[in-house]
């Protein structure tokens, strides 16, 4: 099945600007909340209205193996990997805690785990038709057509969510010997040396980091994925989580619905979704910088700002249910402040004359997403100079928003 067109919608520029000059009007100094207020705006930017909201958040935990552990490249075995699920299920991992604190429910996908996983079709979504990857180091990780599949497969969840009333979607992963993958990837995507992107993992010593290196360095020789070909890079070096989560970023996109990704695992998903449809990391939050020495890389050519760094390096969507909540609080501010005229407070002098003097004639330009959450150009978005009262200003959050859904 050939892999179908993604029609990724451009930010509302009008919602973003809307969004601003609400900002400036707030009982606060222009931009004294920093990226709080970049992310309110990227969100109005993302929803298309000046009051965005952040109610409903799903987190998806993608789930698969990695053929590559025979090589080494994990102090792990890999029926952790399923053990993990069943983990998640009995709501006994750290996600689970994460995600329950972010009122955020969670979706497990088997998207091609080794063992048997547990569990039943209302909590367990299987979605995969291999028992693991193949052995990069030796060939293709995956048939094309499974790549393919699997993308579809991840886009498809996200519209489903988004009917839903997803306003915001998390990323989350498991899978011994995914950051080999996800190293492979990032290199293919960024340009980078293999010893630029990888790193420890679950805990390499000295010794396995060279492996690992020494292994993916073979991956990338017997494979040769080309960056040009998102698709075909992925079936070379990718796993079938990462490619379930580039679909869900692509369908998140599509559907006008915010992305919090996690760390490397995410990362990598969202340079393949990007590769596929350049627009998409508008929709995206890097949420935090993991300790993977690759994510950073990964971030950069994403052009990508981490809202957290906390030295986390744990997957599972950890980060990114921390950093979802930080793009609630973002968008709760904005939505649940009063304004200068709401609280009767003094604007300062110069705000108040600009809003007695009229505005100039002719359209009005498009206002760029400006500090930390750049949208880089061609994605829909007219760069212009931010004004001293909106330099550093931010993404919003609705009224009455953020409070928790009772979870299924």
């Amino acid at each position: 099945m050939a892999l179908r067109p993604f029609d990724i919608p451009p930010l509302d520029t009008a919602a973003e600007a809307a969004a601003r000059a609400r900002q400036d009007r707030l009982t606060k100094p222009p931009g004294s909340l920093g990226a709080l207020e970049e992310i309110a705006c990227r969100m109005a930017a993302i929803q298309g209205r000046s009051r965005p909201v952040v109610r409903k958040k799903w987190t998806i935990i993608a789930a698969a193996d990695h053929g590559v552990t025979a090589e080494g490249v994990s102090p792990y075995p890999p029926d952790v990997t399923a053990q993990m699920v069943a983990n998640f299920l009995s709501g006994g991992a750290a996600i689970n805690v994460l995600a329950e604190a972010a009122g955020a429910e969670i979706v497990i996908v088997d998207c091609g785990v080794r063992a048997d996983t547990p569990g039943d079709a209302t909590h367990l979504r299987r979605l995969g038709r291999l028992h693991g990857s193949a052995n990069m180091a030796l060939g293709p990780a995956m048939p094309r057509a499974e790549a393919e599949r699997l993308i579809g497969a991840g886009a498809d969840v996200s519209h489903e969510l988004a009917r839903k009333g997803a306003d915001i979607i998390v990323t989350g992963d498991m899978g011994i010997g995914n950051t080999t993958a996800a190293a492979a990837l990032t290199a293919v995507f960024t340009g980078r040396r293999p010893t630029e992107v990888t790193g420890r993992g679950t805990g390499l010593d000295d010794i396995g980091l060279r492996r690992k290196v020494q292994v993916i360095e073979r991956a990338l020789a017997v494979n040769r994925p080309d960056a040009a070909d998102p698709v075909g890079a992925l079936a070379g070096v990718g796993g079938l989580e990462i490619a379930f989560l580039a679909g869900v970023i692509l369908g998140a996109a599509e559907r006008r619905t915010a992305v919090a990704l996690d760390g490397f695992i995410s990362g990598a998903a969202a340079l393949v979704a990007q590769a596929i449809a350049r627009r998409v990391t508008d929709y995206c939050f890097a949420c935090h910088l993991s300790a993977e020495p690759g994510h950073r890389v990964a971030l950069e050519t994403l052009r990508l700002k981490p809202l957290l760094d906390l030295q986390m390096r744990l997957g599972e969507g950890t980060g990114a249910a921390l950093g979802v909540q930080v793009v609630e609080a973002a968008v709760r501010l904005h939505n649940e402040m009063a304004t200068f005229e709401e609280a009767g407070v003094s604007a300062r002098e110069s705000e108040e004359t600009a809003r007695a003097s009229p505005a100039p004639a002719g359209p009005a330009s498009p206002v760029p997403t400006s500090g930390g959450y750049s949208s880089p150009n061609g994605r829909g978005v007219t760069p212009k100079p931010p004004s001293p009262a909106t330099a550093s200003r931010g993404h919003p959050s609705p009224k009455g928003r953020g409070q928790r859904e009772a979870r299924r």
